[in-house]
């Protein structure tokens, strides 16, 4: 029996992208279908996005909520049925999904994503042109109000599954919100979404929901600690009968080595050799000399102390003396921004720098550079080096979250068992970095055992296959009760 699903997100891939909950969201609901699943995604009408009007049929008009006009439009687009929120006054704005121009939350957030909410319950209580979810799930505190909603609006309302993507973002408002939500007061408490005299829309969504989801196994372990928990350990602990921690997968479509499309040279477990055209091709593009026979390092992330990239600043300089080469794609902290540029002008035939972001080039990199270097201090998944892992590039992680439940150690062990991946280090310090980075300079220069490890890496499960039985098994286990 097929299980009817509604997605509520403020992001889906490969529509409105800020980070790795977008893709989550896009992949899962594409293998959903092959998994006994039957999603539809519901959304922000974004002015980025408000080409995918065009066409749509309108499914519900709701009137005037939150503050202006409010419809829901139906749209398939990149194999993804869509629901799209069309609300001018809350949407149709320029700059960044979640920042103006300042970069700057845009002040009336509560709102934007309240009605997100909002609609999601609606849509959940009452489904639309004669569908009607079995299943509701909200992603991160942006639909952390829809169990509120339902409950709050009716009795009869479908099992809603939350799932924290990154506890650090928890949608925290001042009580003064409570109005123009249309919250009951009566919820304003401690089992309820207060939170330490304010509204959280992620605590309110954990407090109700029937099943609590996260990102990786290791993750749901961590969440439960003071270290972790951003605050919220106590909840999760007094609801870790409910909570389950499932690994995130990539769009194995959308990242292959033998067809992406943006790739100098296509290739695959078998024609490792073409990969070096990709190297070259990210040489070029950072003005790098074109030499490939030096271990090319990377990083494609949002640069902020969470990634650990104030550690890889420190520890870069020693392994370019080490005649490595690095390039980095990414853009965040003012000052990593202003300290990788600098690298970048102290060692200009060794270092490329692009502060921004570039989907074809992050894809590029991924397939060109040796290793990547993901050293966060938590990472809840992580995708990056799922996609690195696809296209045999070596990922360097810190062991915590879904780091170290995706990457296997290139261990002396796992060498001899010849079922490494990647490289592992902790705790997050520059000197552990330093061994790890070291470690790879030497398994670089035995070609035959780093080619062994990026065909176990190219081998290793990075998709979705075994983590969607998961998630349909949690629906179906709450249909079921």
């Amino acid at each position: 029996m097929t299980t009817k699903v509604l997605a509520v997100s403020s992001e889906c891939a490969p529509f409105a992208k800020t980070g790795g909950l977008a893709d989550v969201v896009g992949a899962l609901a594409k293998v959903l279908g092959d998994h006994d699943g039957e999603c539809r995604v519901l959304l922000p009408l974004y002015r980025s996005i408000a080409h995918l009007a065009e066409g749509a049929a309108t499914a519900l008009e709701l009137g005037n909520k939150f503050g202006g006009p409010v419809r829901v439009l139906t749209q398939r687009a990149a194999g993804i049925d869509l629901l799209l929120v069309d609300a001018p006054h809350l949407y149709d704005r320029p700059a960044q999904i979640y920042l103006d121009d300042a970069g700057k939350d845009w002040a009336d957030n509560h709102l934007r994503f309240g009605l997100l909410s909002w609609v999601g319950s609606v849509i959940g209580r009452g489904g639309l042109d004669g569908w009607r979810p079995d299943v509701v799930h909200a992603h991160d505190w942006q639909a952390g109000l829809v169990p509120i909603y339902l409950r709050q609006f009716g009795k009869d309302t479908p099992p809603c599954v939350v799932t924290i993507h990154n506890i650090a973002f928890q949608g925290v408002f001042a009580p003064s919100t409570m109005g123009e939500l249309g919250l009951d007061p009566a919820g304003f408490t401690q089992d309820g979404f207060e939170f330490f005299g304010k509204i959280s829309f992620l605590k309110g969504g954990l407090m109700l929901a029937d099943q609590i989801t996260t990102v990786s196994p290791t993750y749901a372990r961590e969440l439960m600690t003071s270290e972790f928990g951003m605050g919220l350990e106590g909840v999760l602990r007094s609801r870790s009968h409910v909570l389950t921690g499932i690994l995130n997968g990539i769009d194995t479509e959308v990242w292959n080595p033998g067809t992406d499309p943006v790739l100098a040279q296509t290739y695959s477990s078998r024609t490792l050799r073409r990969k070096a055209a990709n190297k070259q091709a990210v040489l070029a593009h950072f003005g790098l000399p074109e030499d490939t026979s030096a271990p090319l390092f990377s990083v494609v992330s949002r640069l902020s102390d969470q990634k650990g990239l104030d550690i890889a600043l420190q520890a870069l300089p020693g392994l370019i003396a080490q005649g490595a080469r690095f390039v980095l794609l990414g853009s965040g902290d003012p000052d990593l921004e202003r300290g990788f540029s600098e690298l970048a002008s102290q060692h200009p035939d060794s270092v490329g720098v692009e502060i921004g972001f570039d989907e074809n080039l992050a894809h590029l990199i991924q397939a060109g550079a040796d290793t990547i270097l993901i050293p966060s201090r938590f990472e809840p998944c992580g995708l990056t080096q799922l996609c690195a892992m696809r296209y045999g590039t070596l990922p360097i992680v810190s062991k915590t979250g879904g780091l170290a439940d995706t990457v296997i150690d290139a261990n002396e062990a796992a060498l001899a068992m010849g079922c490494a991946t990647g490289f592992q280090f902790a705790p997050v310090t520059v000197d552990k970095l330093s061994d790890a980075l070291s470690r790879a300079m030497n398994l670089f220069e035995d070609e035959k055992a780093w080619q062994k490890v990026m065909r176990n890496a190219m081998k290793h499960p990075v998709g979705w296959e075994r983590s969607a039985d998961k998630v349909v098994d949690i629906y179906k286990g709450l249909l079921g009760s």
